[in-house]
């Protein structure tokens, strides 16, 4: 297969999230949290403690291998986004209370695992997003920050400024790796974090990945903070700032409103409302826009460590057939939409637990194309 790699700004990324890898999410991957309280990494790893590392290891090694990445590069799909936590590179990250008796309590390994995906990425043509996850003191609340209920990141220097050596620590290692086409710096900042705290560290982020890595070969990518895009209008554009993308992510089963929807206002909500924002968005942003994350998965119940439900979703009672039409359909409106965009990464690539969030499982069972060139 061939290992070329065009580097040009501007080129159409069609992706999948290697989620639950290097950070780990209980409602991905139930089985390492198995008879334990632990709701996230951080409470994973305190629990545990030097039990940690055997699971962790033999989770990164078995969970995605080189077979994922050439049955991904098969597909047509030509990009992954790997989320990693701020304890990549090791313990030298600031305390937080939530680790106990613990100065430094992650595993320490990942960042072998990630230079061995570079690795597998350039052996069969992929593009690596590389994204912050879960930053020190939690930037978001969630599980996938981290540390669950606590928001903390955006609260103390000491935080901000390991974020930012953790990203310029993996520009400075990757800089030169064909694979390596973007760095987002923040995954999911909550919506009550100060916009212009964001502003602020995104700009930060921007000159520190740059020292590094020219515009003309590495993108560097924002998330929205759940807010609308109009707040960032005229932010981090040419000609001081270049190859940078603006990140959203799109679900429907978050909010009551869309819980409550049935399959035909969940696809109108995709092809009029979403259709209607991607074009506003590339008016204001100039086509340079990711979708970082979507799936096919309305039901709640099965991603949620903190709802209380109901849980009703668009499929329940269906027959077989009904289901698989009510899936394609999803899927196909979704991706309508997301074409409109720079480029889509699909949440997420494998997960144990519910076939609509498992990319290749919706492909095996047609919900989605078997071929995306």
């Amino acid at each position: 297969m061939s290992t070329r790699f065009d580097k040009k700004m501007g080129k159409k990324l069609r992706g999948v999230n290697l989620g639950s890898w290097l950070v780990i999410e209980k409602w991905m991957v139930p089985s390492l949290f198995e008879g334990l309280l632990a709701t996230d990494e951080t409470s994973f790893c305190v629990e545990l403690g030097d039990r940690a590392e055997q699971i962790l290891k033999h989770h990164w090694n078995t969970f995605i291998t080189r077979d994922d990445f050439e049955w991904i590069a098969k597909t047509g799909i030509n990009a992954v986004r790997i989320p990693v936590g701020h304890w990549i590179f090791g313990a030298d990250y600031p305390y937080h209370s939530a680790y106990g008796e613990y100065t430094h309590p992650f595993v320490v390994g990942g960042i072998a695992i990630l230079d061995r995906a570079f690795d597998w990425a350039e052996a069969f043509g992929l593009h690596i997003v590389l994204d912050l996850h879960a930053a020190p003191g939690c930037q978001n609340g969630f599980d996938n920050g981290g540390i669950k209920d606590v928001c903390e990141w955006h609260t103390k220097q000491e935080y901000l400024d390991h974020s930012l050596l953790v990203l310029e620590r993996l520009a400075e290692r990757y800089q030169h790796r064909p694979a390596l086409h973007a760095i987002e710096v923040l995954n999911e900042p909550r919506w009550d974090v100060d916009t212009a705290v964001l502003k602020k560290y995104n700009t930060d982020a921007y000159y520190r990945i740059r020292k590094h890595c020219k515009p003309e070969e590495v993108a560097v990518v924002f998330h929205d903070g759940f807010r609308s895009h109009t707040e960032y209008n005229g932010f981090m554009v040419e000609p001081e700032f270049s190859n940078v993308v603006f990140d959203i992510h799109r679900y429907q089963c978050f909010v009551r409103e869309e819980i409550d929807l049935d399959i035909y206002g969940h696809v109108q909500k995709t092809v009029v409302d979403w259709r209607n924002e991607a074009d506003s968005i590339n008016r204001d942003r100039g086509m340079s826009a990711y979708v970082g994350e979507w799936s096919l998965g309305i039901n709640l119940k099965v991603v949620s460590l903190w709802a209380e439900g109901p849980f009703n979703h668009a499929l329940e009672g269906l027959d077989d057939f009904q289901t698989t039409v009510g899936y394609r359909v999803y899927a196909a409106s979704q991706l309508a939409t997301f074409e409109r965009y720079l480029g889509w990464f699909f949440w997420s690539y494998k997960t144990e637990t519910t076939p609509d969030w498992c990319f290749r499982e919706c492909v095996e069972r047609g919900w989605l194309p078997n071929r995306f060139k």
